[in-house]
C-alpha cells in the first residue's frame, strides 16, 4: 500500500497552527573585548524591535511600527530605558557574583537571562519561560508550573532557596509570564501586525 493511501485512511488532516512570540535576552559580560558590558534584546516573532546596551544607553527601536507604540503610549521608551538600565546594574552585580560562586574571577565570562512567552492564536493557548545561563551552561530557571525554582548546577543552590523563599517575587513572575508577556505580545502583534502576521505559522499534522 502506498504511504498516502495509509494516511488517508487513518483521518489524518493538515492543521495549520499560528504562534506568536515575544522573547527578552539579557547579556551582561566581562573580560570581552570591544563589547558592552551589558545588552538587552527584545524579539516578537524572532525579529529584533528594540535594543539597549551599556554604550548607547538607551532603549534604540529597530523597526518602524515600534515608533507608532511611542506615539500613542508616549513613556514607552523612557519606561524601556529605565527598566534596561535598572537591569544593567542588577546583572553587572551578578556576574561578580558568578564569578566568586564559581571561584574564577578572571578572563572571560558570559551570564545570560531569557525571559518571554509564546501565544498560539489557533486555541489561545500561552507559554512562559524564564531562564538563566552562566558561561554557555544552563544555571537556574522558573518552573511555571510549580511556582519554583530549579538548579541546574551547584553554584546555583544558594540561589534558588533565597528565590524561593520570596512568594511576592515568584507570584510576580507567574503573572507576568502567563498575564503581562501575553498582553504585550498582543500589543506589539497590533502594531506590526503588516510584518509580524506574516510569520509564526506552521503545520501539524493530527489524527482524527
Amino acid at each position: 500500500m502506498k504511504p498516502y493511501m495509509f494516511l488517508l485512511l487513518l483521518g489524518i488532516h493538515k492543521v495549520v497552527t499560528v504562534y506568536h512570540s515575544l522573547k527578552y535576552f539579557y547579556t551582561a559580560s566581562s573580560g570581552v573585548s570591544h563589547f558592552p558590558e551589558f545588552v538587552a534584546v527584545v524579539l516578537v516573532d524572532d525579529i529584533e524591535i528594540l535594543r539597549y546596551d551599556s554604550k548607547i544607553t538607551k532603549a534604540t527601536p529597530k523597526q518602524d511600527w515600534v515608533i507608532r507604540v511611542e506615539q500613542d503610549h508616549p513613556l514607552f521608551l523612557q519606561n524601556s530605558t529605565e527598566s534596561f538600565r535598572v537591569a544593567e546594574e542588577v546583572y553587572k552585580k551578578n556576574i561578580d557574583i558568578a564569578k566568586q560562586r564559581f571561584n574564577k574571577t578572571e578572563g572571560t565570562h558570559i551570564l545570560q537571562m531569557m525571559t518571554g512567552c509564546e501565544w498560539d492564536e489557533s486555541d489561545g493557548i500561552t507559554y512562559g519561560n524564564l531562564q538563566f545561563g552562566y558561561d554557555g551552561e544552563d544555571f537556574i530557571a522558573f518552573d511555571l508550573r510549580t511556582e519554583r525554582w530549579i538548579t541546574s548546577r551547584p553554584q546555583a543552590h544558594s540561589t534558588r532557596a533565597k528565590w524561593d523563599r520570596d512568594q511576592e517575587d515568584r507570584a510576580y513572575r507567574k503573572k507576568y509570564l502567563t498575564q503581562t508577556c501575553v498582553e504585550w505580545l498582543r500589543t506589539y502583534l497590533m502594531y506590526g501586525k503588516s510584518v509580524l502576521m506574516r510569520t509564526g505559522t506552521g503545520t501539524l499534522w493530527t489524527l482524527s
